[in-house]
């Protein structure tokens, strides 16, 4: 009954749907075009060290993180000859990390280029390293469009201690039903790239194609590509053609009922008094709530499953507890498995259910979950 010894709450990962979803990922992706799996936010809250395990598994040998601290937790955890890419720009009082984990960092200036390159000469080794390159997302990268972008760049070419693994951009509606500006930017990048070429910029690996663009735009598929939702068996959106690319839901949410109780007409039940019995009810507590990532503005249209059978909420969504309203519910009883994501017979809630509850993406909602929930691997 109860899945963990710390909690009566707790995500379930399921690490046969992820071994799946690499698989799947990887027949779709264009025959010699590496796979940078991105792992950041612990891999969307799934556990970066055993997603990564799987990885490896599949010969995914290249992961992307956010934070040094991600990469570092990785090298910790023995992944030790793996690409570990940070997806970001490296302020230069952080680069000793880099150069003690050798990591790859993403670079989009000529002085943080060079300031890596400086520590990596003291260091006697040499990094090798991205070029962001800002096609129209609007956050990092080398404006494609100003005559001074190639000539950095290729003075970063230059540097003795840094190596120019690639460059790589990032879609902004990849995932939207209209696509024509992620056509307009990968032209952009296109374009950008050849002018490197014919600088002399040697570029081993282009990489624009994200989960979405894996799914939809074929042409994006490089000599590198980054997926992310779509490892943990969630599509980018709603408008992505969902033939192209065949995945199941990774993880799970579920908490044991703590408490149980009936309650007369007319009893108020949580914070604010916002569910007030219409008739004779039984309620139940679990012990999981906005502070283990079930968002709070989830209360009023939300439910669960419990034994099959879905029930809403009870009053509003606490720090650590929730109460539902299993009125409806035959059989419960003290202990039952209540589903808060995933399913339970033919009932079924999925992170994009929530997402879209909260008008959110379901990529918040999994981070969220697994933030604080201890996690149980299945297979």
């Amino acid at each position: 009954m109860y899945k963990d010894a710390m909690r009566a709450a707790w995500t379930e990962i399921s690490l046969t749907n992820l071994d799946y979803n690499i698989k799947q990922l990887k027949e779709k992706v264009k025959r010699g075009t590496k796979i940078t799996a991105v792992i950041k936010a612990d891999a969307y809250g799934h556990g970066a060290v055993r997603v990564a395990s799987v990885l490896r598994a599949n010969n995914i040998n290249s992961f992307g993180v956010a934070t040094l601290g991600e990469a570092a937790r990785l090298r910790n955890s023995g992944f030790l000859l793996e690409e570990i890419v940070i997806l970001g720009p490296t302020p230069e009082p952080l680069i000793g990390t880099i150069i003690q984990h050798r990591l790859s960092p993403v670079v989009s200036s000529y002085e943080n280029a060079e300031a890596i390159s400086k520590a990596a000469a003291m260091a006697g080794i040499i990094i090798k390293g991205y070029i962001a390159v800002d096609t129209g997302m609007g956050r990092i990268g080398f404006n494609p469009d100003d005559s001074t972008s190639i000539d950095e760049i290729r003075m970063i070419d230059n540097l003795p201690n840094f190596k120019i693994q690639g460059i790589f951009s990032h879609l902004a509606t990849a995932d939207e039903e209209d696509k024509t500006f992620a056509s307009v930017q990968e032209q952009r990048f296109n374009v950008f790239n050849k002018r490197l070429v014919n600088a002399g910029v040697k570029v081993q690996a282009r990489a624009i194609a994200n989960s979405a663009a894996i799914m939809d735009i074929t042409s994006t598929h490089y000599e590198m590509c980054q997926p992310g939702i779509v490892l943990y068996g969630i599509y980018p959106s709603e408008h992505v053609d969902r033939h192209h690319l065949s995945i199941k839901p990774v993880m799970s949410v579920k908490a044991n009922i703590i408490e149980l109780r009936k309650v007369p007409a007319g009893t108020s039940i949580g914070y604010g008094r916002k569910f007030v019995a219409k008739e004779d009810s039984i309620i139940a507590t679990i012990p999981i709530g906005y502070g283990d990532g079930l968002p709070r503005a989830y209360s009023r249209r939300g439910k669960v499953i419990v034994n099959g059978v879905f029930a809403p909420f009870a009053g509003m969504i606490s720090m650590d507890l929730a109460t539902i309203d299993v009125t409806r519910v035959p059989y419960v009883r003290l202990g039952d498995e209540v589903t808060v994501m995933g399913s339970d017979g033919m009932a079924e809630i999925t992170a994009d259910d929530i997402a879209a509850t909260l008008d959110t993406i379901s990529y918040e909602i999994t981070c969220g979950f697994g933030a604080r929930l201890p996690k149980v691997y299945t297979y």
